[in-house]
């Protein structure tokens, strides 16, 4: 439809395009729309926020775009393109080469993605060898020095040779950075909830990493969280998720400035506000709850939690998600109403 970010012609400067994606689950109890119809694009060299609360899709749509989805998961329709090549077209083994060297991604926790009895040295060097066959012993060692250093893990000749558990939740998430960019410069790095779990002083420790490294080495970053603080302080555009759908998606000061979907309003009203008077209150919750993806109605799926909601606009068909100015795209009916 015009006016959708994912059918926008591709440019020079477009890294990754995704096109009408959609990732369902078949089970017993009936279908599951994980991900459903989304939309979105990271330009190159740009630090893209991914937000929304726990169980809206930002995971299953991040591990779509390197089709990691494990069953009884499926994509079943829709384009995720690199740089113009078809993700969905390759086979395996050129779906590992581009895994390896062209996109790198950083799970959500760290300890779940190491091996308790490695060293975390030879779990690094193991990427090397799975994607630069030829490199030698001596380069591969060489190779995991540097990387211990360009994530800043200190000492990195002595860290090399420890186990995921001597090392502190922010040294196990640099040592995941490190393996994502093993091989090479990634154009794309895809970060997963990459603060959670760490305190506020690591945290900024860790955002400040991916900031430098998208600056050195000109990557884009996919940022996926829950976090709107995280994404304020990081990204230059954000995509809002709700129920597997993009419902917002817009330049980060337009977003902040003038959001323009209910959800989004709720989830900015929902952060803490400074003041003497905002601590006196209790904070702001949106009411109802997520609604089931095995039975969801027809129309708008927010329709049962919006405070705009009119029925004989917002059932029947679900949005699409239009621009309603430059930068800035929402998937609501009621959007010239809540902007006035």
């Amino acid at each position: 439809m015009a006016g959708q970010p994912g059918t926008r012609q591709a440019g020079p400067d477009r890294v990754l395009d995704v096109r009408g994606l959609r990732t369902s689950f078949f089970t017993e109890a009936g279908v599951v729309k994980a991900v459903d119809g989304v939309d979105l694009w990271v330009n190159r060299g740009e630090i893209l926020g991914v937000v929304g609360e726990s169980g809206c899709g930002k995971s299953m749509m991040a591990r779509s775009i390197l089709r990691l989805i494990p069953p009884p998961g499926r994509i079943v329709a829709g384009e995720i393109l690199l740089e113009g090549q078809d993700i969905l077209a390759l086979s395996e083994s050129q779906l590992r080469r581009i895994r390896g060297d062209a996109v790198g991604m950083v799970f959500q926790e760290p300890m779940t993605s190491l091996n308790p009895v490695y060293t975390v040295g030879n779990q690094v060097s193991e990427v090397l060898l799975a994607h630069r066959a030829g490199i030698r012993r001596r380069e591969r060692a060489d190779r995991v020095v540097e990387l211990f250093r360009l994530v800043g893990i200190p000492s990195p000749e002595q860290r090399v040779t420890n186990y995921p558990h001597h090392l502190s939740g922010g040294m196990r998430q640099r040592l995941m950075i490190a393996m994502a960019l093993a091989c090479g410069d990634p154009r794309l790095l895809i970060a997963d909830e990459p603060t959670t779990a760490l305190d506020v002083t690591i945290q900024a420790q860790i955002l400040e990493l991916f900031q430098r490294l998208q600056a050195d080495i000109h990557m884009s970053v996919m940022l996926i969280t829950h976090d709107l603080g995280v994404i304020a302080e990081t990204a230059n555009r954000v995509a809002v998720m709700y129920a597997g759908s993009i419902v917002e998606y817009a330049n980060i000061d337009r977003l902040f400035e003038n959001p323009s979907h209910p959800y989004t309003r709720g989830l900015l009203r929902s952060l803490p506000q400074r003041g003497r008077d905002a601590r006196k209150g209790l904070l702001y919750t949106i009411p109802g709850i997520v609604p089931n993806l095995l039975d969801l109605r027809p129309g708008c799926k927010f329709v049962d939690r919006c405070p705009y909601a009119a029925e004989e606009i917002c059932l029947g068909s679900e949005p699409t998600l239009e621009c309603v100015e430059p930068d800035h795209w929402v998937r609501c009916r009621r959007v010239a109403d809540i902007r006035e």
